[in-house]
């Protein structure tokens, strides 16, 4: 890989492009300028635009007649890099150390992104143009939900006209084995209340009279599972679609054993999950119940008699094909009123959600994808499905009418998210070949 490559990956990633902390907002708009104008010096048309919230880079080529539009996106923001004591080099220091990049935004999204643009800046200097027409969506907003994404394509629905969108902004099932991600499960989310006396109370005085908010909502949400780990909400598995035959049978052939991996990664004393389904079954194409967190009544140090007034829980669904999330969350509230103990009161907001995500990884475009990733990678392609959710690409599919290529190069072990995220630079420069190789495709 050329040096100026990698003295723009590092340039790229000493950004400290938070997106959730408004302390960092100049700097969020300073790496959008940064993307902007390497973009516009490789040659393509480029301008930031501003939204309500972060600004959004989008860049395109010159567009002519008879040829395929191709939708690249990707995102410059990245996640707050605390527990800074956790790292072991200063988050925003990009080093490489024995072939890996570590700095936050290593992975997700700034090498993923920025393989693409130094592939597409290598085409342009050898060919003078690309194969086909371009466009680049590059987002500051991706970590705190794409708020300000779905309007930018709403208004410029007509603009960006394409044909289908890729993305890199996913994982690879193991070092070297190119993936095709073509599902991903939905999220909605629900925050519950509840709610006892009207102010805290001492235990001693009104214990065994009133009933104990915390203990109350334990109870509750213990209804949500059977002792096997199966969601016990009436209907909540009603509009669940199988997994294909197919499906199951090239996920038992993956270069992966993933009971092993879910153990080695989570350090967990043993698996455990919903009986008749292996942990990558479970976690790319079946739904789920979780308590995200809980929380009521004294949390310092020692201890405070007290019955607390309330106690809260937030939930999250992770929802698969064919569910609906605003079902979903009308099934739990019935089953949570439902099983509500006796003495309390309850109160429910609703959260974020976004939609799930399946396409045919055999259409044409999916068979492009597959002949790109095999030709980049020299290696067999592995179909898979995701547990995580990006909402954007069902935005993808309802606003501009177009399907998702979702082209991971993140690692099992890169640390997205956490101290000393990673990226090996086999990735960038596999990245960069997958580029090249996905516009030649495509363009046929």
């Amino acid at each position: 890989m050329r040096e100026n490559h990698l003295e723009d990956y590092f340039s790229f990633l000493r950004f400290p492009s938070v997106s959730t902390d408004n302390q960092f907002a100049s700097n969020v708009r300073e790496c959008a300028e940064w993307v902007s104008q390497k973009l516009a010096a490789i040659g393509l048309e480029s301008k930031v635009v501003s939204t309500a919230g972060h600004p959004i880079v989008w860049a395109r080529n010159e567009h002519r007649p008879g040829r395929r539009t191709v939708l690249i996106y990707g995102h410059y923001d990245v996640q707050p890099p605390d527990p800074l004591e956790l790292w072991d080099s200063p988050p925003f220091e990009p080093v490489l150390k024995e072939g890996y990049v570590f700095a936050r935004g290593a992975t997700d999204n700034k090498g993923q992104i920025l393989s693409h643009i130094i592939g597409i800046q290598e085409t342009m200097e050898q060919d003078h143009d690309l194969p086909v027409n371009l466009h680049l969506v590059i987002e500051g907003e991706e970590e705190i939900g794409s708020a300000n994404l779905g309007p930018f394509l709403s208004q410029n629905r007509d603009a960006l006209r394409s044909d289908v969108a890729v993305v890199s902004d996913t994982g690879m099932i193991a070092r070297g084995v190119p993936t095709l991600s073509y599902g991903l499960r939905g999220v909605t989310a629900l925050e519950v209340k509840v709610t006892g006396p009207k102010m805290d109370l001492h235990s001693g005085v009104f214990g065994g009279a009133v009933a104990n908010p915390i203990t109350a909502l334990a109870q509750l949400l213990a209804t949500l599972h059977d002792r096997e780990g199966r969601v016990a909400i009436a209907g909540f598995y009603d509009r669940v679609k199988p997994l294909e035959n197919w499906e199951r049978e090239a996920w038992r052939k993956l270069p992966v054993d993933g009971d092993k991996l879910v153990l080695k990664e989570t350090g967990v004393p043993e698996l455990f999950g919903e009986a008749g389904y292996n942990s990558l079954e479970r976690i790319w194409a079946r739904p789920t119940a979780e308590i995200n967190g809980i929380g009521g009544g004294y949390q310092g140090k020692g201890t405070k008699t007290v019955i607390a007034s309330h106690a809260i829980a937030k939930l999250t669904f992770r929802l698969v094909p064919e569910q609906e999330g605003n079902e979903i969350l009308e099934l739990a509230k019935t089953h949570l009123r439902k099983n509500l103990p006796k003495g309390v009161t309850l109160e429910m907001t609703n959260g974020h959600s976004g939609p799930w995500y399946l396409t045919d990884p055999h259409s044409a475009i999916g068979e492009a994808a597959q002949r790109a990733l095999r030709k980049a990678f020299n290696a067999n392609v592995a179909l898979i499905r995701e547990g995580g959710s990006i909402p954007i690409v069902s935005q993808f599919r309802s606003i501009l009418g177009i399907e998702t290529l979702l082209m991971g190069l993140a690692l099992a072990d890169c640390r997205a998210h956490s101290p000393n995220e990673n990226f090996p630079l086999e990735n960038l420069e596999g990245g960069i070949r997958l580029n090249k190789a996905i516009l030649h495709e495509l363009a046929r």
